[in-house]
């Protein structure tokens, strides 16, 4: 399972930072606060381009996957039970490619 981080640098481009999966993490074993649980399988032709995540979420893959690429020219594929927290709410965003892509969003 991949478990990381896109967030928005000093140089107010896009980076993924792995995050732990063990119990010394703060975001496993621990009850974090949400807003919303919304649930998307449409194929946005909207995050095609360059964009920002909306607001801070996480991203869960049920099915398909999604190709996130940023700023340095780096692209993550995620895939069923993979998990991304969009923070890159300002600067130049990510691009996404999506492939019959069944995903959950958890608002923060």
């Amino acid at each position: 399972m991949q478990f990381c981080r896109m967030y928005t640098g000093d140089d107010g481009k896009s980076h993924f930072e792995e995050l732990e999966q063990t119990a010394a993490s703060k975001f496993f074993f621990t009850s974090l606060p949400a807003k919303a649980l919304v649930f998307k399988n449409d194929e946005n032709g909207d995050i095609l381009g360059w964009h920002n995540a909306p607001r801070r979420q996480w991203c869960i893959t049920l099915s398909g996957s999604v190709e996130i690429g940023i700023g340095d020219g780096t692209v993550k594929r995620f895939g069923p039970g993979d998990v991304f927290l969009a923070e890159d709410v300002t600067g130049q965003g990510h691009t996404a490619l999506p492939k019959e892509w069944v995903r959950a969003f958890v608002y923060l």
